[in-house]
């Protein structure tokens, strides 16, 4: 026996259950009836590309799951997929590019939707000193190499709170994609050990009067302190570019901000 993979209709209407609207909510904002959407989930009706098109946008689906839709309902994709080096993204790699360069002394990095790195500016490197080589080989997973406990987690100061950071994006991100390989990642990572390492005082609770939760990380510069931002690709019309995120950190406080411009001349 082999599994066949879900009809468009399931997925539309596991889609729609995932976005926690009814079938009467969902028909009204894509201006089709509610007979024919119930048609449409149950099997009762093929739909169109257009339709499966306007469904999946209101329900804020991915463009990567925006293909499967289609393959499902038997259409071909219509969302590209390039390779970040093809021609094609030359000028959003340009751009990407410069903007890593712009934001040193502070770190940056970039990357895709399962928090592999991309590509990231100088600033970076000076801050995994004493991780496992082995975490840095391709294709680098920050969210592995932040909480392994071979990774940056025995540096994290404040490692129960970034955990707990770290976790909560990963499952908002699994709830928004429902990827696969997301949910394995997650089980991965609640497996590492939670205990901050015993040679270290607990992290104090964060307040009302904090703005940010920051990642305090140890450094030969002393502890580092970093808030982060993360921008995307507003308007990607390709699956590769709509997942990319760069997320760049700044110092928190000034002493880490003296000491990535010192690190920054070594």
């Amino acid at each position: 026996m082999t599994a066949t993979a879900p009809e468009v209709g399931t997925l539309l209407r596991e889609w729609r259950e995932r976005r926690r609207l009814s079938q009467l909510e969902l028909s009204n904002l894509a201006g089709v009836s509610t007979r024919h959407l119930s048609f449409v989930e149950t099997g009762r009706s093929r739909p169109t590309a257009v339709m499966i098109e306007r469904l999946a946008g209101h329900l804020d689906v991915p463009l990567r799951e925006r293909n499967r839709l289609l393959l499902a309902g038997g259409y071909a994709p219509v969302h590209p997929e390039h390779r970040l080096d093809e021609p094609e993204l030359a000028a959003i790699r340009e751009a990407l590019a410069v903007v890593l360069a712009a934001h040193l002394p502070h770190p940056a990095l970039l990357l895709n939707r399962w928090w592999d790195l991309v590509d990231a500016n100088a600033a970076v490197s000076a801050l995994l000193d004493g991780v496992d080589a082995a975490l840095l080989e391709p294709p680098v997973n920050v969210l592995r190499l932040s909480l392994h406990p071979r990774g940056l987690a025995p540096r994290i100061v404040n490692l129960g709170q970034w955990r707990a950071h770290l976790l909560e994006q990963l499952r908002r991100r699994i709830g928004q994609t429902a990827d696969p390989k997301l949910v394995e990642l997650e089980a991965e990572l609640t497996g590492y050990p939670t205990d901050t390492p015993p040679h270290l005082p607990p992290a104090p609770p964060i307040t009302v009067s904090d703005v940010v939760l920051p990642l305090r990380l140890r450094s030969p510069a002393g502890e580092l302190s970093f808030f982060s931002i993360a921008a995307h690709v507003g308007t990607a019309t390709d699956v590769t570019v709509e997942e990319l995120v760069l997320e760049a950190f700044y110092p928190a406080d000034s002493a880490t901000a003296a000491a990535l411009r010192g690190l920054s001349r070594t």
